[in-house]
């Protein structure tokens, strides 16, 4: 087996990004197996926290390109997971609304995506996966700000 060169190991950038592919791989399988996708998993969980949004709120919220959400609006209106209606302000507008069975399916892709987690963080303590949960939103937010 041949081994990674030190000075690539030793850089934390090459270790984040070689574990952001491994980490999108596992979510991917995970929600796949449930005929999902992670933005259909981001768009749920933005609805039911902050509940009805336009499209371009959901966009912004989720960190979606503008044609990235109208695919994944439609993909779950389809499905019978959201309800988009005119907004009675700007009829060019649409709201986004999750339903009853789009808030059971964001139950079962949170299920999937804890199992995920799991085997990603299966060898650090409660504890390591806390400070490393802290670190990781430390570094996000300092470069978001730029």
């Amino acid at each position: 087996m041949e081994k990674t060169p030190a000075r690539l190991t030793a850089k934390p950038s090459w270790l984040i990004t070689q574990l952001a592919v491994h980490a999108h791989r596992l979510a991917s399988d995970g929600f796949g197996e449930m005929g999902a996708r992670g933005y259909h998993y981001r768009v749920l969980v933005a609805l039911e926290q902050f509940g009805v949004a336009s499209q371009a709120e959901l966009g912004r919220r989720c960190n979606m390109d503008r044609s990235d959400i109208v695919a994944t609006i439609n993909e779950l209106a389809g499905q019978g997971l959201v309800e988009r209606t005119p907004d009675p302000d700007d009829r060019r507008r649409n709201l986004v609304t999750i339903t009853t069975a789009g808030e059971r399916h964001l139950r079962r892709l949170e299920q999937t995506l804890d199992r995920v987690q799991e085997d990603l963080l299966a060898p650090l303590t409660s504890e390591d996966r806390q400070t490393l949960t802290h670190l990781l939103t430390q570094l996000l937010a300092h470069h978001q700000r730029g």
